[in-house]
């Protein structure tokens, strides 16, 4: 995204907005406070890896069945050690090859446009990871109720412990729930699309239902999913008890 384009949003939230700005206006004080942001993003997540592999050496892995069964834990060295090395040399293979081949395939040609206080870009397009919440944030037309959704969007993982209500943990056997979450990655990829088109019809309505559907997925379709897969149970308990 633009240098104005990654803050044109923030006029929802003044207080905010003037803080990140370092003034009245986007100056050098803005785009030397996200670069020092983006700097230290990646920074934090390898903290966050971390403290990832610390809560596995303290709780132990996972299995299949998402249950708890300590005889068929593996140790941490070398299986899991080797396995996510594979998975850590596989991203860095795709990556080499974005970066040696096709390093503008997943850019935006605005983005070589030099960054100008005084005047907003006409096609604003962020990175193309962001372009899910970006799709969320223009699909409300009050400012504020759009930054509040995008955030939403994210803070809204941190509530699955509570929103899921099966008593099975882990999804291997639970066919509705498989159901359900190809649903939500469908949705996911339509909004991944609408993000990086223009603001015009059919991408605006497009993109507000599949919002919709986002959050809906999580606060009724995950409830729900869990409550009927408990309700089953319980009466197949009940009929082989009879």
């Amino acid at each position: 995204m633009t240098g104005d384009g990654q803050k044109v949003q923030l006029n929802a939230v003044p207080i905010i907005k003037i803080v990140i700005w370092g003034g009245f206006s986007v100056d050098n004080a803005t785009l030397n406070r996200f670069f020092s942001l983006h700097y230290l993003l990646p920074f934090i997540l390898a903290a966050l890896a971390v403290m990832h592999l610390l809560t596995l050496h303290e709780h132990g892995s996972s299995n299949p069945l998402g249950i708890t069964a300590n005889a068929d834990r593996l140790y941490m060295h070398p299986y899991y050690t080797f396995k996510d090395l594979v998975t850590i040399f596989l991203f860095f293979l795709v990556l080499a090859l974005f970066l040696f081949y096709a390093p503008n395939k997943l850019g935006h040609p605005d983005n070589y446009i030099p960054a100008n206080p005084m005047q907003t870009p006409a096609s604003i397009v962020p990175e193309w990871y962001l372009l899910p919440f970006y799709a969320i944030l223009r699909s409300i037309p009050d400012k504020l109720g759009g930054v509040i959704a995008m955030f939403g969007s994210l803070l809204i993982l941190l509530a699955m412990p509570l929103l899921d209500t099966s008593r099975v943990r882990g999804s291997a056997f639970r066919p509705l729930m498989k159901l359900a979450f190809w649903l939500l990655v469908v949705d996911f990829l339509i909004l991944l699309w609408c993000g990086g088109q223009h603001v015009e019809e059919p991408f605006i309505t497009l993109g507000q239902f599949a919002t919709a559907f986002y959050f809906g997925w999580f606060l009724i379709i995950l409830p729900v999913v869990g409550i009927v897969e408990n309700t089953l149970m319980d009466l197949a308990a009940e009929e082989k008890k009879q």
